[in-house]
C-alpha cells in the first residue's frame, strides 16, 4: 500500500526567523503523523530548516533547482548544492515556475534526471489551466506533461518520483477539484506510467494533488483511492492548520 506524503510549499515566504518558529511549533504536532511530512523552504532557510527538523519526522525541500551542476548561471542552485546540506526532496515545474519562469516540459525533464543524478527526490509538478479544462483538455494535458518528464528515466528512478497533480485553475484561487474528479485525473496520470512502465511501477508512484488543499478538504481528498496526499501551498504556512492537513484522519 502506498504511504501517504503531504508537502507544504512555503513558496517565497518565511524569513528564517520566522521558519525557526513555525518548525519549533510544528514539529511536536505533527511528532506523530502516520503520513510522511515534508517542508520545501525558499533557499535562505534550508540550512535553518534542516537543523531545526534533526531529530524530528519532518523532511526539507527545496522549491526548485538547475539541471546543470556548475556553470555561469547567476541566481541558480544547483543539485550539488542542495544534496551538500542534506536537503531530500525538490519541487520541480510547479506550474508558477512553467508560466512565471518559462520553464518546459524539456527543462522539468533535465531537472528531474539531474535530482536523481545527485540523490535528490524530486516532486513534479503537472496540471491544466482552466482554458483547457472548459476545452475538455485535461487529460491529454496532464498526460503529455507526465510522459515527457519522465522521458528517459529508468523503473527504479520512476518508483522515486512523486508527481503533483495541480491543476493550476484550482492554486491559490480556493477552488478545488472535487475528490471525484480529483482522483480521476490522477488515475488518469497513473493509466499513463503503467502504458510506459507498466502495472507494478504505475501502482508504486506516489501522485498527490494540490490545489487549495485545506484541513476541511485533506480528509475526503486522501481517502480517495489514487490521491496519495499533498502538495500544500498557502495552508502549509500555518502550523496548526498544516498540522490538521497533515493527520487528516484524526479530524
Amino acid at each position: 500500500m502506498r504511504k501517504k506524503v503531504i508537502a507544504g510549499n512555503w513558496k517565497m515566504n518565511m524569513l528564517p526567523n520566522e521558519a525557526i518558529d513555525y518548525i519549533q511549533s510544528f514539529a511536536p504536532m505533527v511528532e506523530n503523523a502516520e503520513a510522511e511530512v515534508i517542508l520545501c523552504v525558499p533557499y535562505t532557510d534550508l540550512f535553518y530548516a534542516l537543523l531545526n527538523t534533526q531529530g524530528t519526522n519532518i523532511k526539507i525541500g527545496a522549491q526548485n533547482m538547475h539541471f546543470e551542476e556548475t556553470g555561469a548561471y547567476t541566481g541558480e542552485v544547483s543539485g550539488k548544492m542542495l544534496k551538500v546540506v542534506g536537503v531530500e526532496y525538490v519541487i520541480i515545474g510547479h506550474s508558477e515556475r512553467r508560466q512565471m519562469f518559462n520553464e518546459t516540459d524539456e527543462t522539468v525533464n533535465k531537472k528531474i534526471k539531474t535530482a536523481f543524478e545527485n540523490e535528490l527526490k524530486p516532486i513534479v509538478c503537472v496540471g491544466e489551466t482552466l482554458e483547457e479544462r472548459e476545452a475538455g483538455k485535461t487529460v491529454e494535458k496532464i498526460t503529455t506533461q507526465t510522459r515527457l518528464a519522465l522521458e528517459g528515466l529508468n523503473a527504479s528512478q520512476v518508483k522515486n518520483t512523486i508527481i503533483a497533480y495541480e491543476p493550476i485553475w484550482a492554486i491559490g484561487t480556493g477552488k478545488t477539484a472535487t475528490s471525484e474528479d480529483a482522483n480521476n485525473s490522477i488515475k488518469e496520470i497513473r493509466a499513463e506510467i503503467k502504458k510506459i512502465y507498466g502495472e507494478d511501477i504505475a501502482n508504486e508512484v506516489i501522485i498527490q494533488y494540490g490545489g487549495s488543499v485545506k484541513s476541511s478538504n485533506a480528509k475526503e481528498l486522501f481517502n480517495t483511492s489514487d490521491i496519495d496526499g499533498g502538495l500544500v501551498g498557502g495552508a502549509s504556512l500555518k502550523p496548526e492548520e498544516f498540522s490538521k492537513i497533515v493527520k487528516y484522519n484524526e479530524n
